[in-house]
């Protein structure tokens, strides 16, 4: 019978032209590798090397196993490599990339679906802000990660939009969610939003910049903070209103802001959540997993987004 050993003893002795060359490399005593060869010809019934001088040369037979050889050895190792990525699965530590907003109300979920599976494995969400999260793509820190599409620049990148979440005004003034909200309506409320840091390139706030763009005016925040619950806690308490995606009103505001409550704009507006790895990458089983879990989690929540 074949052995992976014999074939490897078989590939080093083709390219080394030597038993005693590849004895050196391989590290075994040369009788050692010699016993490999005539055992391999032994299971085919045909000879692979004639002894020429100090050397050997392969035979026609050689040539025509050695592709074969290369392609099982090359298969074996393949094999070794994912069973060991599947053991450093079960114990090793997992990090994926989830900008901040889309944790508050999926990010508790994926680590118990995560756990679940693999409970001895250390997780880590990493990201604040969809730019950060991106950045560390870039930087090799993470494999994949989920974030917010109109932040992302595609460029080295495969994004994949895999659900899209309502932005909803919310506020405690009961007038003002009898009817969906107007970019006009927009444009002059008293706002606070979060993200203040990234306010620049921040997903909800290009949505409402491209909204209110036909209006000739840009939304005017009276209160700029960092995270989404003051902003949210800020609202609760009757000083002004603020726009966030629905998933985070849903979660929020029962436990923030129970006299508050939400409604759509007119039209409504949505950021949409996709999953980005860099092109070409080939993900580890860690990383697909957390794509499969984080894709169904939100899919559960928000809209879902099927590719055509």
């Amino acid at each position: 019978m074949l052995s992976l050993h014999q074939l490897r003893c078989f590939l080093v002795t083709y390219e080394q032209g030597s038993l005693t060359a590849a004895a050196e490399q391989l590290g075994y005593a040369q009788p050692s590798v010699s016993e490999q060869i005539r055992a391999l010809e032994k299971s085919l019934g045909a000879t692979l090397f004639r002894r020429v001088g100090r050397g050997v040369v392969p035979t026609t037979v050689a040539d025509s196993l050695r592709p074969h050889a290369e392609r099982t050895l090359a298969a074996a190792e393949e094999a070794r490599r994912a069973v060991a990525s599947v053991t450093a699965l079960e114990t090793g530590t997992i990090r994926f990339g989830m900008f901040g907003t889309a944790r508050l109300y999926a990010g508790a979920g994926l680590v118990a679906d995560v756990l679940a599976r693999h409970p001895g494995v250390r997780v880590e969400l990493v990201g604040q802000n969809s730019t950060d999260v991106q950045e560390d793509l870039r930087r090799g820190r993470i494999e994949a990660a989920m974030i917010a599409v109109p932040t992302v620049s595609s460029e080295g990148m495969q994004v994949k939009p895999v659900a899209r979440d309502e932005l909803v005004y919310i506020s405690t003034n009961r007038e003002t969610l009898r009817s969906p909200v107007t970019a006009k309506q927009l444009s002059e409320s008293s706002l606070v939003m979060p993200e203040t840091t990234w306010r620049a390139t921040d997903s909800t706030r290009i949505v409402l910049r491209q909204m209110l763009h036909e209006t000739g005016r840009n939304p005017m925040t009276r209160i700029e903070v960092e995270d989404v619950e003051t902003a949210v806690e800020l609202v609760g308490m009757g000083l002004v209103d603020s726009v966030i995606p629905r998933g985070a009103a849903e979660q929020l505001l029962p436990r923030l802001a129970p006299d508050a409550g939400w409604v759509s704009l007119r039209p409504r507006q949505f950021d949409t959540l996709a999953i980005v790895h860099r092109s070409g990458a080939t993900l580890s089983p860690a990383a697909r997993l957390m794509i499969d879990l984080a894709t169904t989690r939100i899919q559960a929540i928000a809209e879902p987004v099927h590719p055509r």
